[in-house]
């Protein structure tokens, strides 16, 4: 199961108590004090790890607490301190104070620490308010109580490339066709129901990593179908592929299916929209009326974008538009090891 918003609760360790307690000496008055501070609560920690993808670990367990401090004792022995507890987050992970709405953290790089709650700092024992003049004291502190925060984790995925279009647009099979992601595949609408990551690697060793995102369709930004919950997990992209289903089956005109994606993602975020684009004209294997693909290749040269056609059945046209989604993300570099005139683009 995806899950990429929880609330959780943490509670850092609160401080142990100070000590009151005398030394039993001859010629000491009382003894002398003789009362150790308490120890420090545990902190809550979270740690970005590259093993998870998903913040499906909170769902049933959203309470996090961590241990208290020792109390101080006799002969000036300090309390222990209280043990901390580290959460994994997966990378891309948001941390918000989820009352006043601040973002608190940003996880962009695997192994990251973020302190989120800090314990409580232990009470003085007696012995600390001894002076010439008050050789018993009978004083101490408590311990002071940790950090408690409601957080709200929000994740949005890391991925170098984001894949964009209708449900059944190809985006799944694409992914599976590049790399060795294996998302479920079928001839149905939202078959993909949660995104997938897949790394594609070059020639050179090279690799940049492709989001799949599940479909969207008109009126998204309204709620419809999965609406625009996924949407955030292609804001980190740097390059989005939009997939435009150019088949007879759809009967819908392939230049209007891509406006129309263009509008809902332009009602998430005009930021979107200024990110560099591919227009891929998918399931050509299967198009009977060739003046759909030239419609929607027009369209895309009077927009200025590169405009490239696959077939992820026959594997046709996956190379050219493989390696020039890394000549976007690497420079033209990314092509020396695959130089071909197909790799060009329509214009």
């Amino acid at each position: 199961m995806f899950i990429d918003e929880v609330k959780i609760r943490v509670k850092a360790g609160d401080g142990g108590d100070g000590c009151v307690a005398f030394r039993r000496e001859k010629y000491v008055p009382k003894g002398g004090p003789a009362g150790g501070d308490g120890g420090k609560g545990g902190d809550v920690i979270l740690v970005a790890n590259p093993h998870y993808n998903t913040l499906l670990h909170f769902r049933f367990n959203p309470e996090h607490r961590a241990e208290r401090g020792h109390h101080g004792q006799g002969s000036n022995r300090k309390g222990r301190d209280g043990a901390s507890i580290e959460l994994p987050v997966p990378v891309g992970t948001m941390v918000y104070d989820d009352e006043t709405g601040e973002l608190l953290y940003d996880f962009t790089r695997p192994w990251e620490r973020f302190v989120v709650a800090r314990g409580g700092r232990g009470g003085r024992g007696n012995a600390r308010f001894a002076t010439p003049s008050h050789r018993t004291p009978t004083e101490f502190e408590r311990g002071f109580p940790g950090e408690e925060k409601r957080l709200r984790l929000v994740l949005k995925l890391l991925a170098d490339a984001g894949l964009v279009g209708f449900p059944n647009a190809g985006k799944s099979t694409l992914i599976s066709r590049i790399s060795a992601a294996r998302p479920k595949i079928a001839d149905y609408p939202f078959t993909t129901l949660e995104p997938h990551l897949g790394v594609v690697q070059l020639e050179d060793h090279r690799t940049f990593v492709v989001a799949d995102i599940p479909g969207l369709i008109e009126g998204a930004h309204l709620g419809h179908g999965l609406g625009i919950r996924f949407l955030r997990h292609i804001e980190r992209t740097r390059l989005l592929v939009h997939l435009v289903d150019v088949s007879d089956a759809t009967g819908r005109d392939p230049v209007h299916d891509f406006e129309v994606i263009l509008n809902e993602l332009a009602s998430f975020s005009e930021e979107l929209l200024r990110k560099p684009m591919l227009v891929v004209a998918s399931k050509i294997d299967i198009t009977q009326d060739p003046a759909r693909i030239r419609a929607l290749e027009e369209h895309a040269r009077q927009r200025g974008l590169p405009f490239y056609k696959i077939s992820s059945v026959t594997g046709e046209g996956i190379q050219q538009l493989k390696y020039a989604m890394a000549e976007h993300l690497f420079g033209s570099s990314a092509t020396e090891a695959f130089s071909s005139p197909g790799l060009k683009a329509s214009r």
